[in-house]
């Protein structure tokens, strides 16, 4: 069976490939207003993250891919530092995953405040990004 997967490896070819977190709740001090920063809120974030998988699906080693757990500790440690806008938590986020792994093709990034005070029946509000790492384009 492993030999067929490596056949099949070898016919055909990775399009994107990706690691992604998923709703991820966080607890955080962001936004305009100075209680929102006193007080806090939840957040939600997702990550999907381009990156070359092809060393991983043959390897099975886990230094051979992005960390999922790293990407999250990552984001955490990024999260944690209060700001007014959403835009710059989602910023500083992508920017230390494309500083911290170079190989990095693409970022996708949702930000959402849950319950934001606004006087609105709503969920959440905030920001979703798409980066494009040109550094690894050919």
């Amino acid at each position: 069976m492993q030999e067929l997967w490596r056949f099949k490896m070898w016919i055909m070819t990775i399009n994107s490939s990706y690691i992604y977190i998923d709703d991820v709740r966080f607890r955080a001090y962001h936004g305009v207003l100075p209680q929102e920063r006193s007080v806090g809120a939840d957040f939600l974030l997702s990550l999907r993250v381009g990156y070359p998988l092809e060393r991983a699906m043959e390897s099975d080693s886990v230094e051979d891919t992005l960390n999922y757990a790293e990407l999250y500790e990552l984001a955490r440690r990024e999260i944690a530092v209060s700001s007014c806008l959403l835009e710059h938590v989602a910023g500083r986020i992508a920017k230390a995953i494309c500083s911290r792994w170079p190989e990095v093709t693409s970022v996708d990034l949702r930000l959402s405040k849950k319950n934001p005070p606004m006087g609105g029946d709503l969920s959440g509000a905030g920001v979703e990004i798409h980066l494009i790492n040109d550094k690894t384009e050919a």
